[in-house]
């Protein structure tokens, strides 16, 4: 039960980090879940913390989406590859804006919690294809 559950849940966080729907990330993410992301020296907490990161992003990136191209689930996690495209039109980690677009994927891992929350993301080296499509 909770497997179909969490894989319907993702499929909303899809449509919140490609709209950045505040009030839909603080219901689909624990507000004392914590995210470590090169946006920010210390830890980000809870929906908005989250959705910080997408904001970080679309100003380089004002394009910039994503797509579950696979999941997997079991009980209190569930593993996506994801897709990323995008366009660089602003400052990207010190590399000024190229126009150029960028495509590739990301594989991250997201802990539940009982009440259908996200409360952990793991993420896999994926930015590193942003930097490499840039500097190409």
């Amino acid at each position: 039960m909770k497997v179909k559950r969490n894989i319907e849940l993702m499929k909303q966080f899809e449509q919140v980090i490609n709209t950045a729907d505040e009030a839909k990330a603080e219901q689909l993410i624990a507000q004392d879940a914590s995210f470590i992301t090169p946006a920010s020296p210390t830890p980000l907490y809870g929906g908005k913390g989250y959705l910080s990161l997408v904001h970080w992003l679309r100003q380089s990136f004002p394009d910039v989406q994503w797509h579950a191209l696979d999941m997997v689930a079991q009980e209190d996690k569930v593993a996506v590859l994801w897709e990323c495209t995008g366009t660089h039109k602003g400052t990207f980690m010190n590399i000024p804006a190229t126009n150029k677009q960028f495509k590739t994927t990301f594989m991250n891992f997201y802990y539940f919690n009982d009440k259908g929350q996200i409360t952990k993301d793991i993420a896999g080296v994926g930015m590193i294809g942003i930097l490499q499509a840039l500097q190409s």
